[in-house]
């Protein structure tokens, strides 16, 4: 048996975050378990989780400090509160059925335990650690989080610590706002006005990127924290380099030409993916996009059939976005966006024909009301907001 459990309860300093292994005395988890307890660590000493003196729990139970303990404070932390928490909770469990009694004997647990340095309440201390510890031994008797649940949370929720969140593409459709302004001050001004929302997509337009470089997306961040800042570089070669200097800006997307050569394609999109970021073709003056990717031996993220300015009063490219969809692989998911003329009133027309993602400049950057035609276009997605900050024990 070789079993994992974790959880984080209760609020600063004496917040608990507890990391815990099961297993059985003739597996690895008996090695580390003798192994720590016979190898002391500086500022990290092990001790067995006791009731109180005399008493330890069964199953044996070593709790080792995440925290290097550094005086005699942090020691009575650690060997009092902490310590009872932690070997109640395993009592309770066994108590409870959570771990079964006829296992007792038989199983060892070894439980990392975070005390802050400014933790002063020994209450707190207690009560934030028995719990935490309790549940992280129900996880990990019954196996939480499942793959099905880990992977449809995975990107529903921010971490507590991050102080912002990574948004990813998982639940289309969105409204892709396209900055081809070049005016600092404007830029500003129209980030400023749109509305929160978790299905805003924010563009740095071709013009902007030429105008100001690749370290406006850091200002970008300045005014929209966790926003989903896309670079359009309109890549046609040296496609890794470029990609990496988009990951390294901290854009969460950049945008490659589809005219431009196979290679040059196939390593941005490689590029995109090791360093964590969307791959995004645009099919900007490509005659057949659908040629162009049945080409590629490894798929963007998003295909982006775009009308350009200058040619805009030539009908929409909507008519095989289904096609294009089709072509995902590999259990990847493959987005379409429409950019070019998109307006309120096209809107409809444009998602029912497919479209994962409508890319909006002019409409709104040089709206009279930014926000008001922001959130028309957000009302014709019909899509509730998504809720990213579910952290702890909301489960």
């Amino acid at each position: 048996m070789f079993l994992v459990g974790e959880a984080l309860i209760g609020k600063e300093p004496e917040i608990a975050h507890i990391d815990l292994i099961i297993g059985d005395k003739e597996g690895p988890v008996a090695t580390a378990f003798a192994s720590a307890l016979s190898q002391l660590s500086a500022g990290h000493t092990p001790l067995l989780g006791v009731i109180r003196p005399n008493l330890p729990a069964k199953p044996s139970t070593l709790i080792v400090p995440k925290v290097t303990v550094k005086n005699m404070d942090q020691v009575a932390q650690i060997f009092g509160p902490a310590q009872m928490a932690v070997a109640k909770a395993v009592a309770d469990a066994v108590a409870e059925g959570i771990i079964p009694k006829d296992k007792a004997e038989e199983l060892l647990i070894i439980v990392s335990v975070f005390i802050h340095p400014q933790a002063k309440d020994y209450d707190a201390i207690y009560r934030y650690n028995y719990g935490a510890t309790k549940l992280a031994l129900e996880r990990a008797m019954t196996g939480f989080p499942d793959v099905d649940l880990m992977l449809y949370e995975k990107d529903r929720s921010t971490h507590p610590i991050m102080g912002f969140r990574v948004t990813r593409l998982w639940d289309p459709p969105y409204l892709q706002v396209a900055f081809d302004l070049v005016d600092v001050a404007e830029v500003r001004r129209v980030l400023t006005a749109l509305p929160e929302s978790d299905h805003i997509l924010i563009e740095v337009g071709t013009p902007l990127v030429k105008m100001l470089g690749i370290s406006v997306v850091k200002e970008i961040r300045a005014i929209r924290p966790g926003a989903f800042v896309i670079l359009d570089l309109k890549t046609l070669d040296t496609g890794n380099l470029e990609v990496r200097l988009a990951a390294d800006s901290t854009a969460d997307a950049v945008v490659i030409s589809g005219l431009a050569p196979k290679k040059t394609l196939e390593l941005s999109i490689r590029e995109a993916r090791k360093t964590g970021i969307y791959s995004i073709i645009d099919m900007l003056n490509v005659p057949d996009p659908l040629t162009v990717l049945k080409g590629l031996e490894v798929l963007p993220d998003v295909v982006e059939l775009h009308r350009a300015i200058d040619n805009e009063l030539s009908a929409h490219a909507w008519n095989n976005i289904r096609d294009i969809q089709a072509l995902a692989k590999d259990g990847r998911r493959l987005l379409v966006a429409v950019a070019g003329g998109i307006r309120v009133d096209t809107e409809g027309a444009a998602l029912a024909a497919g479209a994962n993602i409508l890319v909006v400049g002019r409409a709104i950057t040089r709206s009279k009301d930014i926000r008001d035609m922001a959130e028309q276009f957000l009302t014709g997605l019909k899509q509730t907001e998504i809720d990213q900050y579910r952290v702890m024990t909301d489960f």
